[in-house]
């Protein structure tokens, strides 16, 4: 007797600060962005720490104390709802920890994340961060520890890992983002031809053809729509 297996089929899912900001999370390019009030140079690069370490570690202390204020919404649960007919994996470019909250078990941040700290000398000392990061905080070699967050001209450590996740896709779901931030904006080319994609935003950057069904409403409302139609 002969017993098969039934995979379940992978979805891929790429997320933008579209996802998380039904939630409260300010985005980078929103007039009322968290980024207003600052150059972004000044506080998302390593010539900005360089220059003034404290205002670059109290600015992201502002962004980690204001994710304990809010909830993962509706998509991010709806998402995590998912992995119970499907393999799911999030791919996004969000530094905030709600995917997880939400209960998604595989997650991998292309930006860094903001509840991590790592050295300064040892780029893969990485650790868990929850509180404030000042100046003295160090790590175990006794070096300064910074944000774990992927800066304007520093490497995207994950993007091979995410390339090679898209290679597996069955179905691409790409969820608020605009799809001009390079490298990720390239991953949808990396899942096989032919493969669904469902791109949900409210200004969509891409056009519907007969691989991709575009649902233009924000991310609460849009993921609520693809799964109740077409999942």
């Amino acid at each position: 007797m002969v017993s098969f297996i039934l995979m379940k089929k992978h979805i891929v899912v790429l997320t933008g600060a579209g996802v998380s900001a039904e939630s409260g999370v300010k985005t980078f390019r929103d007039a009322g962005g968290l980024w207003e009030g600052h150059d972004v140079m000044e506080v998302a690069s390593p010539q900005g720490y360089a220059a003034n370490p404290e205002l670059v570690l109290d600015f992201y202390n502002q962004r980690r104390r204001q994710l304990f204020e809010v909830k993962p919404n509706s998509a991010h649960v709806d998402l995590a709802k998912l992995e119970t007919d499907f393999k799911v994996t999030i791919v996004t470019q969000n530094i905030d920890d709600l995917h997880e909250r939400a209960g998604s078990t595989h997650v991998i941040h292309l930006h860094g994340e903001l509840l991590k700290a790592r050295s300064t000398y040892d780029k893969n000392d990485i650790q868990e961060w929850k509180t404030d990061l000042v100046l003295g905080d160090l790590c175990r070699k006794g070096y300064q520890l910074r944000p774990h967050i992927v800066w304007f001209g520093e490497d995207v450590p994950m993007i091979t890992k995410a390339m090679e996740i898209c290679e597996t896709a069955d179905i691409l779901v790409i969820i608020g983002t605009s799809m001009q931030v390079y490298p990720a904006a390239g991953l949808m080319y990396y899942v096989p031809e032919g493969t669904p994609v469902y791109y949900i935003d409210p200004n969509p950057a891409l056009s519907g053809n007969d691989h991709v069904t575009v649902i233009a409403k924000p991310a609460t409302a849009g993921v609520k729509e693809m799964v109740e139609t077409y999942f």
